[in-house]
């Protein structure tokens, strides 16, 4: 057991917990219009008092309606707040939103809500997502849950049936290396840096299996990006 990267990953937890308790604050005293340079600035801060930097490979495009990524750390959403440029708005599963006070970071910006056990939440999902792609981009980790291991987990449907109906475009981002900073599971926090890696844009095709494809490619490009900045 490393002892310090304990003692540092304890730490971590309680800035986490207090800048997100600041940040729901933050959203009840100010506007909406407010809510992105508020999530911009608490996230950073998380970052900086934890020892994550990012490095940003490519570039947002600014057409993509959607950011399909992987998920493998608590700091992963951080990290995305941080650096994308444009307002997101992110789908969540309903045991989220449903959380005592801290459901109120998810229900204030009116992020979007994912029922697992109800078929009818597709057609909300649906119409939720149209109205809200609008304005901002949706951001959705297709794993549906954080990975353990060094694989990425299979890619719900979620996704592939969210950019066919509304014919949106999208974008695969890969971060790199957030587990190995802030292993949110054993609670160990190892300072460093993390990698986003904005990958090319496309428009599904619906006659093509391409969200398999995309988390081959995922995988592939993960595993050579890990060897090189975290191995």
């Amino acid at each position: 057991m490393n002892i310090s990267a304990k003692i540092r990953g304890f730490y971590a937890a309680v800035v986490i917990i207090v800048m997100v308790t600041l940040n729901i604050f933050a959203f009840l005293l100010f506007p909406k219009s407010s809510y992105k340079s508020i999530k911009r600035f608490f996230t950073r801060t998380i970052l900086k008092l934890i020892g994550v930097k990012v490095l940003i490979e490519n570039k947002p495009d600014p057409e993509a309606k959607m950011l399909i990524m992987n998920h493998s750390s608590f700091i992963d959403i951080p990290i995305i707040e941080a650096v994308y440029p444009n307002d997101m708005v992110w789908i969540a599963k309903k045991e989220l939103f449903d959380t005592p006070f801290f459901g109120l970071l998810l229900k204030l910006p009116e992020n979007i809500r994912l029922d697992r056990e109800d078929r009818k939440s597709i057609v909300h999902l649906l119409k939720e997502s149209k109205k809200k792609s609008q304005t901002k981009t949706i951001a959705i980790f297709p794993e549906g849950t954080r990975a353990r291991g060094d694989k990425l987990l299979p890619f719900k449907p979620g996704a592939k049936i969210i950019a066919e109906k509304l014919s949106i475009k999208v974008q695969p981002v890969l971060i790199v290396c957030a587990r190995a900073r802030f292993d949110s599971k054993k609670l160990e926090l190892n300072p460093g840096t993390v990698k986003v890696i904005y990958m090319d844009s496309f428009h599904p095709d619906s006659q093509k299996e391409w969200l398999k494809e995309l988390r081959d490619s995922m995988q592939k490009l993960l595993e050579e990006e890990k060897r090189k900045l975290c191995p």
